[in-house]
């Protein structure tokens, strides 16, 4: 994954793990990767990464069993809602492009 510099790293992390969840990269109900392995995946400190899976789970997106790790959330509604708020904003993102080749 390529980080640009116009946000934290962690808050482009929570879009990544957002879009894992949204198109069933990481199902419903499903054990998310740990900590050390996704820093070494994404090339990024322990901490970044837990920023962002602080962040998914305070938007609801996964939970934490104590001893088991993170799961991704089970509300299949929440994940709906996920769903068409990027979409939304990809479509979004798409139109303004366009209107920028004019």
């Amino acid at each position: 994954m390529l980080f640009d510099s116009s946000s934290p790293i962690w808050v482009q992390l929570v879009a990544e793990f957002s879009r894992r969840i949204v198109v069933g990269e990481w199902s419903t109900g499903a054990r998310i990767p740990g900590v050390r392995g996704l820093a070494g995946e994404l090339g990024v400190n322990p901490n970044t990464i837990q920023r962002a899976l602080s962040e998914l789970e305070r938007e609801g997106l996964c939970r934490s069993e104590r001893t088991s790790g993170r799961f991704v959330t089970e509300d299949a509604a929440r994940i709906d809602r996920l769903r068409a708020e990027l979409a939304g904003g990809a479509a979004d993102d798409f139109i303004d492009r366009a209107r920028g080749y004019g």
